[in-house]
């Protein structure tokens, strides 16, 4: 097999459009020749939506990245479907597999993956891949098998299990990365509010105990929510592209990588190491050092919600202004955006939220529109202004009484008149 050997890892919104121009620029690697792609739906393969969530990948990488995937056929042995479940992948799923140029694995549970994959010939498959030509992306719950070990995430943040690692694929030591890598997706994750679910839902003090039970050279490599580390094998360096950061770390120590930045695997391994000694900070784009002190940049609110907020305040500001148009646009735009964040297999409440948004700015526009948008001075501006024409004119005829009476009738319709030496003005009480 030719062509490039990549692999790509992926904190999340791995079939978000946050993550469209990561995936061209990956599929543009091979040149003019379309790559044969597979979808890994190991993952998620014991959940009951998972032919659903096979089907949004398919054709998100369709309509999005023009990229044709077929679905390896793996879900394992708790595969939703009884006629589905195999401790081994058929035949045709193996060769799906090693024929194709570009692999993808995303959301779902770690834990079962690698219980599923381990003894079967995944691991060795995706290894000889990244050895001889190909492109592996990862993301999310796939993210986590990539390393030497692997966390247990929902064991340990939903289940309450103890804090334990797991043996990963150790795709990365091969590579230049060392013996103890460990890849924590989600690293930046603020879903939790009031409580830190940052470091793949750990948290601080989780991760600091976790920490202490790995190899005393191990250290981890945190990838953002929205954000990829593409390490070229050939060239072995490593860029970071998406909305933020990778992060190395090392009992606690941390240096970081903004998007942008692109520096060998030789250096990334060096700032990790280095970290724990108080070493030179991690380069960031362009080979500029950072701030040793901005290793653990502050929480970021999803996109998808980002712009629900955006379409939400514009719609406000239109609302408030009295644009009718401009607010049904918003309503129109956050429609748009909540469609195109459809084929995301993202595994929480926010596409939820964000509908509710819709439904509640649809129900404010017709509240709005029941007592009218249009202003109201603009709408009795042509009686008004010849009332007072006349008004001036009876009082040219000295005809007082029925200029004070035509005020007083304005007056009381809650239109206040004011004489000044440029002429009559008038405003409208609320």
């Amino acid at each position: 097999m030719s062509g490039p050997r990549l692999l790509v890892i992926m904190g999340s919104g791995e079939t978000a459009p946050t993550m469209v121009t990561p995936h061209r620029e990956t599929v543009a690697r091979f040149g003019a020749t379309s790559p044969r792609a597979v979808l890994l739906d190991t993952p998620y393969g014991f959940q009951e939506n998972a032919a659903e969530i096979s089907q949004r990948a398919v054709d998100y990488f369709a309509q999005r990245v023009q990229l044709a995937i077929d679905v390896a056929g793996f879900p394992g042995p708790l595969a939703a479907d009884p006629r589905e479940r195999s401790a081994q992948p058929s035949a045709a799923t193996l060769a799906r597999l090693r024929a194709a140029d570009f692999v993808f694995s995303g959301p779902g549970s770690p834990t079962y993956a690698l219980s599923t994959w381990r003894g079967s010939p995944v691991p060795e498959a995706l290894a000889d891949k990244l050895a001889h030509g190909g492109v592996v992306v990862f993301a999310s719950a796939a993210a986590v098998t990539v390393g030497r070990f692997a966390l247990p995430v929902y064991e340990v943040y939903k289940v309450g299990q103890p804090i334990h690692w797991l043996d990963g694929l150790d795709l990365l030591s091969p590579h230049g990365f060392g013996a103890d890598c460990v890849v924590i997706p989600h690293f930046d994750n603020a879903e939790g509010g009031t409580h830190d679910t940052r470091f793949c839902y750990m948290g601080e003090r989780r991760l600091q105990a976790l920490e202490e039970m790995l190899p005393a050279d191990a250290w981890v490599l945190g990838v953002d929510e929205h954000t990829a580390l593409v390490v070229d094998l050939d060239a072995r360096e490593v860029t970071v592209t998406g909305r933020a950061g990778v992060t190395v770390r090392r009992r606690g120590a941390m240096e970081r990588f903004a998007a942008g930045a692109r520096v060998p695997v030789a250096s990334l391994v060096a700032a990790a190491r280095g970290a724990v000694q108080g070493g030179a900070a991690a380069p960031g784009p362009a080979g500029v050092p950072q701030d040793p002190g901005a290793g653990e940049p502050p929480p970021r609110r999803s996109p998808l919600l980002g712009e629900v907020t955006r379409f939400e305040q514009a719609f406000a500001g239109a609302l408030t202004d009295r644009r009718a148009t401009e607010a049904a646009e918003a309503i129109l735009a956050l429609d748009r955006t909540i469609l195109e964040w459809s084929a995301d297999t993202l595994q929480s409440d926010e596409p939820d939220r964000a509908r509710a948004v819709l439904h509640s700015l649809v129900h404010r526009l017709g509240e709005a529109a029941a007592v009218g948008l249009r202003d109201p001075k603009e709408l009795l501006a042509p009686l008004v202004e010849r009332l007072i024409v006349l008004r001036a004119e009876l009082r040219a005829e000295r005809a007082f009484q029925l200029a004070d009476r035509l005020r007083d009738r304005l007056t009381a319709a809650g239109i206040e008149l004011h004489d000044t030496p440029d002429g009559t003005t008038w405003t409208l009480r609320e």
